[in-house]
């Protein structure tokens, strides 16, 4: 399994020269928002719940996947079916896994091939991100279909401003046999930029079977994955921008059987990602630009029988989107009492399809279909007052097949500097359109897709506040944060009652309240928690809705005492989750036949990273420190614990 990691982090070294060069500095994340409403806006000012994880985040807090960097994000719930590589579902203020939608530096990637249309988050690997930002809330104004619960934008590397040539890269090594590092090399000259790099991790795991099953063997679930990213931009004029970015990911990893252990279950998951943008400045006002981009995914399961599972398994998945954007933005600077008034327009044209065959007969699943969509979006967003921010987004969906969407979405933040507090208030439409299995999967004979489904809904607002209190001789001593949301689901997609077809059948509501505290009692240390209370209810039957915690609590400090240390330390905590009927286990592997609740739990992790020298950076990180047995999806147990140190260096 260790194929893709050695492959990949040697093309990565090959990169580095062998000589030390004058070091650079290190690539810069800008200090705005652009996800929230397509606008560049400082994040203070954003309309909307908005969590932005830097490149420094990424490093100082250790992360190496998306799902480590998103467990601590507020209203965001990940369950991990084990370690590293395994399934993670991201459940966003209480909307379901397939109401989030995932993008790449702007570009839908949520592939059409899964059943419900959901993100994995435990395949993606961080070594090529710059930034990650979340918003929380509906976002199909902005993004079309998926964005019900929020939205996650992955923002890749690019190159350092004003260095013609700078070579970056990470080694790491520790228990489980893990292994991993990424390299490359960047540069920007007068008028062209590039980047290229690569990154690898390989690890034995652990078992992600829960221990406590009588049948259990600790057979681990070990992964072994790579990527590479190239990105190339030229500026013909000073105004005009061209680049091309490509993006190959494969990952390899082993799989359970929950409640037993299976050895020979592995898969193959694989995707390329291109895209090609070109930016121009017209009049001075007005940005417009062309973006083509594809992903493709093909993800192949093999499982042959052993001495513990009968069942033999060739699945394969393959799905295709292409994405055709022309969009544009009109910066009018000062219009009579309104200032940076901007607006924003476009066309999104994308194509879907899904080749895929799972199981034998007479269950064998099938999805041969293509679905097309025309999106038309308008947006705009100024400032009053020198104090008040407000953004409207109106976007149409015109779909074949279930006759599209329109969706909206208004915010406004107040600044109130004589309290030193900011107030948000928004609200807004979304929609998650039906899948390419839900529409026209089939499963042996007895099920067949339903063509006539219409799209999942939903209407949702939220209102909060942040202030700033100063305290011991510091203005910013401490930030408080509070945030309330409720949110409203139609028509969602569920079997019918004979099970041989799919039906809008279910309404559903959410509700809750976001907490957060920052305190920063001296120079060298930074104290953040947050606390997101959910209730969910499944308007039929009054029942919670499934792995979604009423409590979820994140907390971690910054600790620089000086000379270039710096200590993090995280803890998160998830209180019990209620599993659907026959999704829970007893100890002996039989079902659970009612609505059970998994048990809370803690997770414990620690990173430290000393800056040895202004180009080599030291760094240990330890996972799960107290070992916990927690069951984020229950049977299925978070990976053991584990300590990784390496070095990054730049020069």
């Amino acid at each position: 399994m260790r194929s893709i990691f050695l492959v990949t982090c040697a093309g990565a070294l090959a990169l580095a020269p062998s000589a030390w060069a004058q070091p650079a500095p290190q690539i810069q994340a800008p200090e705005t928002v652009v996800t929230a409403t397509r606008i560049p806006t400082p994040q203070d000012r954003v309309p909307a719940a908005v969590t932005v994880i830097t490149r420094q985040d990424i490093e100082e807090r250790g992360y190496r996947t998306l799902a480590e960097a998103l467990r601590t994000v507020p209203g965001m719930r990940l369950v991990q079916a084990g370690g590293v590589g395994q399934q993670a579902s991201g459940f966003l203020r209480g909307s379901a896994s397939r109401h989030v939608l995932v993008l790449l530096d702007g570009v839908p990637i949520n592939d059409p091939s899964e059943p419900n249309g959901a993100y994995n988050f435990g395949n993606e690997l961080l070594g090529d991100i710059q930034r990650i930002e979340v918003v929380r809330g509906p976002a199909s104004a902005l993004y079309g279909s998926g964005a019900i619960g929020g939205v996650v934008n992955m923002i890749t590397r690019r190159a350092p401003a004003n260095t013609p040539f700078q070579a970056f890269g990470e080694v790491a090594g520790g228990t489980q046999r893990t292994l991993g590092g990424n390299g490359g090399v960047a540069g920007t000259t007068e008028r062209y930029d590039y980047l290229f790099m690569g990154q690898g991790l390989s690890t034995r795991a652990s078992d992600a079977t829960a221990p406590r099953f009588w049948s259990n063997t600790g057979e681990r679930e070990g992964f072994s994955g790579g990527a590479a990213t190239a990105r190339v931009g030229v500026r013909p004029t000073p105004t005009t921008r061209i680049e091309g970015l490509l993006r190959w990911r494969e990952n390899q990893f082993g799989l359970d059987n929950v409640p037993n252990d299976d050895p020979n279950n592995e898969i193959e998951d694989r995707r390329w990602f291109g895209q090609v943008r070109g930016e121009a400045v017209l009049f001075g006002i007005w940005t417009t630009g062309l973006r083509a981009a594809v992903t493709d995914d093909r993800r192949r399961n093999v499982n042959l029988p052993d001495s513990l599972s009968p069942t033999r398994t060739d699945d394969i998945f393959r799905g295709t989107r292409e994405t055709y954007d022309w969009g544009n933005r009109l910066d009018f600077g000062t219009v009579g009492a309104a200032r940076d008034v901007r607006m924003t327009f476009g066309i999104t044209r994308e194509i879907e399809s899904s080749d895929s065959t799972a199981g034998s007969l007479p269950f064998q699943t099938v999805t041969d279909a293509t679905a097309r969509s025309t999106a038309y979006h308008v947006g705009g967003q100024a400032r009053f007052l020198d104090r008040l921010e407000i953004f409207g987004g109106v976007r149409q969906d015109e779909a074949e097949g279930y006759g599209g969407f329109t969706a909206w979405r208004l915010g406004a933040t107040l600044d109130v500097p004589e309290v030193n507090s900011r107030l948000l208030l928004s609200a807004g439409t979304a929609f998650k359109a039906p899948s390419l299995f839900q529409r026209f999967g089939t499963i042996g004979t007895f099920f067949q897709g339903n063509p006539d489904l219409r799209p999942e809904e939903s209407f949702a607002w939220e209102a909060g506040i942040e202030s700033d209190l100063p305290a011991f001789g510091r203005d910013d001593f401490a930030t408080l944060g509070a945030t309330f949301f409720q949110t409203r689901f139609r028509d969602l997609i569920n079997f019918n009652a004979a099970f041989s077809s799919l039906e809008n059948v279910e309404d559903a509501r959410a509700q809750g309240v976001e907490l957060s505290a920052t305190l920063r009692p001296a120079a060298w240390l930074e104290l953040t928690a947050n606390w997101t209370i959910t209730e969910t209810r499944d308007d039929a039957t009054g029942a919670p809705l499934a792995r979604r915690p009423r409590n979820a609590v994140a907390g971690l400090a910054r600790i620089a005492p000086g000379g270039g240390v710096v200590i993090v330390p995280e803890l998160i905590w998830t209180g019990r989750s209620p599993e659907g009927p026959f999704a829970s286990y007893n100890d002996d592997g039989s079902s659970v036949t009612t609505i059970a609740y998994n048990k809370p739990g803690a997770v414990l992790n620690l990173t430290a990273s000393w800056q040895a020298t202004e180009a080599i950076a030291l760094y240990a990180e330890g996972r799960n420190l107290t070992n916990s047995r927690f069951e984020p999806a229950n049977g299925f147990v978070i990976a053991g614990r584990s300590l990784v140190v390496g070095t990054r260096f730049v020069f």
